[in-house]
C-alpha cells in the first residue's frame, strides 16, 4: 500500500541537468525509528512522495519495515524549482533536512526518533558550515552519524 504526502525530494529530471554544476552537493540519508504498531512479520510498505506521482522512478521515497522507516537520500534543492537551494551549503543543508523532516513527520514520526544519518559533502571543507545548520534539526536526540567528502 503506497501512502502519498507533500513535497519533499528533488525532481530527478532537474537533478540530472544540475549534476554538472553542483559545487556543494549535500546528500543525507536517514534511518528513522518510527513509532508504528506494525508487526515485524508485516510486508514492507513502500511510500512515494506526491511530487513523483505518475513518474516511473527506480526508488521509493521511504520504505517502512515494521517499526523502522528507511528514507532515500536527498540533496538540498528548492522544492518549487528542483534547483539547488540558495545560500550555499547552509541553504542546501536546510533544504535537505526540511525535506527529511517533512517526510518523517508526514509518515507519523519526528526528527527526535531519527537514529542514523549519513552525510556526503562534495567539499569536506564545508563540514563546519553544514554542521551549524544540521544541529538545529536535532536539538534533543542526536542520531549516530557518518560524514564524508572529498
Amino acid at each position: 500500500m503506497d501512502r502519498h504526502y507533500g513535497p519533499g525530494l528533488a525532481d530527478c529530471k532537474n537533478l540530472e541537468d544540475n549534476v554538472q554544476n553542483l559545487v556543494g552537493i549535500f546528500v543525507l540519508s536517514v534511518l528513522a525509528l518510527v513509532s508504528f504498531a506494525a508487526s515485524a512479520h508485516e510486508p514492507p510498505v513502500f511510500h512515494k512522495a506526491a511530487q513523483y506521482e505518475g513518474r516511473d522512478l527506480p526508488f521509493s521515497t521511504a520504505v517502512q519495515v515494521g517499526s523502522l522507516l528507511f528514507l532515500s537520500g536527498v540533496i538540498g534543492t528548492d522544492p518549487d524549482t528542483g534547483k539547488l537551494a540558495k545560500g550555499g551549503i547552509q541553504g542546501e543543508t536546510r533544504a535537505a533536512l526540511n525535506d527529511i523532516k517533512n517526510t518523517v513527520e508526514g509518515l507519523g514520526s519526528s526528527m527526535d526518533k531519527v537514529v542514523k544519518c549519513t552525510v556526503f559533502l562534495a567539499d569536506i571543507g564545508e563540514w563546519a558550515a553544514m554542521n551549524e545548520v544540521y544541529v538545529t534539526f536535532f536539538p534533543n536526540n542526536k542520531p549516530a552519524r557518518s560524514a564524508l567528502g572529498s
